[in-house]
């Protein structure tokens, strides 16, 4: 059976303040106590509260062709053995954005970002071939970006 972490119950203030600041990370907590009827002091604890507990996370998104990273990738990844410590390796590569475990035609989903298609064919020949456990890689190289948003909501 698979167990997934407990859910956070948030109440509806907790909601309308994320929502908040996925619409502008950088708005102010007395902006945000305006919208969501709070004091700055009470956001801004409550703020504390969702980034410690790890609900949430205020980042800055980059457009990565802009910093002269001009090669993504989503990369397939079939392996053999425990496909959790394999994952683990990925992670570690530095190209590597994000890794997920899959079901289906590949154990895990690798998103790399590199500079060029010179950075690409390295990072998979000297990385993750070089991985024990991986067997085999399918590339899935981005020629466009439609929609990229985080700005799902709390629902």
């Amino acid at each position: 059976m698979v167990s997934f972490p407990r859910a956070v119950a948030l109440d509806d203030v907790s909601k309308a303040i994320i929502e908040q600041l996925q619409i502008d990370g950088r708005k102010s907590y007395s902006d945000i106590g305006r919208a969501v009827d709070l004091s700055e002091a009470a956001v801004r604890q409550r703020v504390q509260r969702l980034t410690e507990s790890g609900v949430m996370q205020i980042v800055a998104v980059t457009d990565p062709m802009q910093l002269g990273f001009y090669r993504q990738a989503m990369i397939g990844i079939r392996t053999v053995g425990d496909a959790r410590t394999i994952a683990d390796s990925v992670a570690e590569v530095d190209a590597v954005e994000y890794v997920v475990l899959t079901a289906g035609s590949f154990d895990m989903l690798a998103e790399v970002v590199c500079e060029d298609d010179e950075g690409l064919l390295e990072l998979l020949n000297s990385g993750i071939r070089t991985i024990p456990g991986v067997v085999e890689t399918e590339v899935f190289t981005y020629l466009q970006l439609k929609k990229q948003q985080y700005n799902w909501g709390t629902r």
